[in-house]
């Protein structure tokens, strides 16, 4: 039963990711996060930092290294849409003296 339970877990963390990569290619690429929202990925890191902890207090290997790898991904995109934002914001005050 174990093993299945794992093998259920492997698929479900495959499909978790393949379904999260062509978003976060397309923002990689394009380096546009306006589209996303900032609280909604603040939120998705701490739920995706809690779920990871959690794989850890159950020592579930799919949990983990299912939120593991996309907690990374997801720090670079909060990272990016925080870059923009401040770039944003330079860009804006600079415009205002001129």
């Amino acid at each position: 039963m174990n093993m299945i339970a794992n093998q259920i877990g492997i698929i479900a963390s495959i499909l978790t990711i393949a379904a999260f990569l062509p978003q976060v290619l397309k923002i990689w690429r394009s380096g546009d996060t306006r589209a996303i929202s900032l609280r909604m990925y603040l939120l998705l890191c701490t739920a995706t930092g809690l779920w990871l902890w959690f794989g850890c207090l159950i020592d579930s290997g799919p949990v983990i290294i299912t939120n593991g790898f996309c907690l990374i991904i997801q720090l670079s995109i909060l990272y990016l849409k925080l870059k923009q934002l401040h770039t944003f914001k330079s860009n804006s005050k600079s415009e205002e003296v001129l």
